[in-house]
């Protein structure tokens, strides 16, 4: 940054950035931009500014993210996720539609009046959410004073939220839980049935303005605003008449949500309810899913 005496290329030469890999080249331009090199908060955003003109042509931006030392904290993200906003409530482990009121719609702050919905409502970081968030989060909410204790009763009440009708979905929570075992504390908390759209009439009071695809199987918020939906597929996703007829129309629904879904920035993983008691499957999917998303900490 304070570079007088070389031509830009040859910096770039002798820093050996046009041979280093892509994820060392985007720490470097993060760090180009951090608040410990430019004291300044507006030279910060402008020289962010700057870069992303020419970064947007391969398709990625620095995008604010938080914040460190009292200085904006930009990160490298695809465009893709350059519009995707931290989440302010995110109410899963319910598998019935909650009863919800606004304690105070100037401040969006919810509460479920009946049901047992979970309702994390903590500031979603940069990191996502983590187990270790959300057991931090349950333990302050039960007033729970033993980790282990917390641990144990947080993750039997997410076993009790699935579904019955759906064994696919508790293979693939208990494999997760099981391939992971200690370092899930460190690795995004896997939530079950979250609720994505919410609106207090039916789908029949709505009419064709309805929200469709009210709820899915599993979330994982993952770093830099990464949004990654896990869904099993029983018989019931695209049969009738208890999985004897063929349903095209209930299928053609599932694809158009999913679309709808990427569109609106989440990455959409679909299993075959028979796949979920593949263990090798899940064990090859799982560091390839992190290593695509650039999480960390897996070994």
């Amino acid at each position: 940054m304070r570079n007088t005496d070389w031509p830009v290329e040859e910096l770039f030469e002798q820093l050996g950035a046009f041979d280093a890999a892509d994820a060392r080249f985007a720490r470097f331009t993060e760090a180009l931009v951090a608040g410990d090199v430019l004291l300044d908060e507006a030279l910060q955003h402008r020289l962010a500014t700057a870069m992303n003109e020419h970064l947007r042509t391969t398709g990625l931006e620095l995008r604010q993210t938080g914040t460190l030392g009292g200085y904006p904290r930009f990160t490298l993200v695809p465009l893709q996720l350059a519009h995707i906003r931290a989440p302010k409530n995110v109410i899963f482990a319910t598998p019935a539609k909650p009863d919800i009121r606004f304690l105070s719609a100037v401040d969006n702050d919810i509460e479920i009046v009946n049901g047992d919905a979970l309702i994390y409502d903590r500031t979603v970081t940069d990191d996502g959410i983590r187990w270790r968030d959300l057991q931090s989060w349950y333990q302050d909410r039960e007033h729970i004073t033993d980790a282990d204790e917390a641990k144990k009763s947080l993750y039997a009440r997410l076993c009790a939220s699935l579904p019955e009708n759906s064994p696919g979905q508790r293979n693939l929570f208990d494999s997760y839980h099981r391939i992971l075992g200690s370092e899930v504390y460190d690795m995004p908390a896997l939530l079950p049935e979250v609720w994505l759209h919410w609106d207090p009439r039916t789908v029949r009071e709505r009419g064709p303005q309805a929200l469709l695809r009210f709820r899915m199987d599993f979330l994982l918020l993952l770093p830099h605003g990464q949004r990654v939906v896990l869904e099993v597929d029983g018989s019931q996703h695209y049969t009738r008449d208890r999985g004897r007829t063929p349903d095209t129309a209930k299928y053609a629904a599932m694809v158009a949500a999913d679309r709808d879904l990427r569109l609106s920035g989440y990455e959409v993983y679909r299993f075959g309810h028979d796949e979920t008691t593949a263990r090798t499957l899940l064990e090859a999917f799982l560091p390839r899913l992190f290593q695509h998303h650039e999480v960390t900490g897996l070994r």
